[in-house]
């Protein structure tokens, strides 16, 4: 069954027990895992259960068949009235319980993060290209940011249409990075494609100096600064049909 619990105060007398109960717990450290929860459940009075698994499951937060059930992990850090209402949601005798139970289950917020999109490969063929590009990093960062900038990876994007690069953040799976376009550098040159490597060092400097990364005062002013167009698009004049834009 998905999602069943019950109210408790009527095996353990007035509301005021329960209240006194459920003060009781918030002073206790929350489970750590699994046999943990299902001590504390059964504090509360689950008994139908004898096994309990933590889940990762997006979808479902709390299930139970036969006597195994099913916990999202991020349950473990739920307030004492929430435990209560996993234990009427599989304890539970009549619908108007379980139901009030499910309610009070999904009220509480579980952080399930998305997975980071996963980056494209470069293909063995352009590492040299990609090489070169972080040499030029190297140098840039020594000429025009003092030398302060992370070393960040630097890769050669043939997936890359509507844009000629794109500096990325890190996240939590992932370092920062910057992408150049291949198409940029094919059409273009050189030249330009080193235009736009330093342009998404710029992006760079506003990431890991805590400013907005955008196309704003901040970054117009360090663009004119190191040399290059404030403008995130190619110069007028120049441009081709499917030219696109500096991330």
């Amino acid at each position: 069954m998905l999602l069943s619990l019950k109210s408790l105060w009527r095996k353990r007398g007035p509301r005021r027990d329960s209240g006194q109960l459920t003060l009781d717990l918030e002073a206790l450290p929350c489970p750590r895992n699994a046999d943990e929860l299902l001590g504390r459940l059964r504090t509360l009075g689950l008994t139908r259960i004898d096994r309990c698994r933590l889940t990762r499951n997006r979808n479902v937060m709390v299930s139970f068949r036969g006597a195994e059930l099913r916990v999202h992990e991020g349950y473990l850090s739920a307030s004492p009235d929430v435990h209560e209402a996993i234990v009427t949601f599989v304890e539970g005798r009549t619908r108007k319980d379980r139901e009030a139970a499910k309610r009070r289950i999904v009220s509480h917020v579980v952080d399930t993060p998305q997975a980071p999109a996963r980056r494209e490969q470069m293909r063995p063929e352009d590492e040299p290209l990609a090489a070169k590009l972080a040499s030029w990093h190297t140098r840039y960062n020594a000429e025009h940011f003092g030398g302060k900038l992370k070393t960040v990876p630097v890769r050669v994007s043939r997936r890359m249409r509507s844009r000629l690069g794109h500096y990325t953040a890190a996240t939590a799976g992932a370092p920062a990075e910057i992408a150049i376009s291949w198409r940029h550098l094919r059409r273009h040159g050189w030249t330009e494609a080193l235009e736009t490597l330093l342009h998404e060092m710029v992006h760079q400097w506003q990431d890991e100096s805590g400013r907005t990364i955008d196309h704003g005062r901040a970054f117009r002013a360090k663009a004119r600064e190191v040399g290059i167009t404030p403008g995130a698009r190619r110069a007028p004049g120049r441009a081709t049909a499917g030219d696109g834009g500096r991330g």
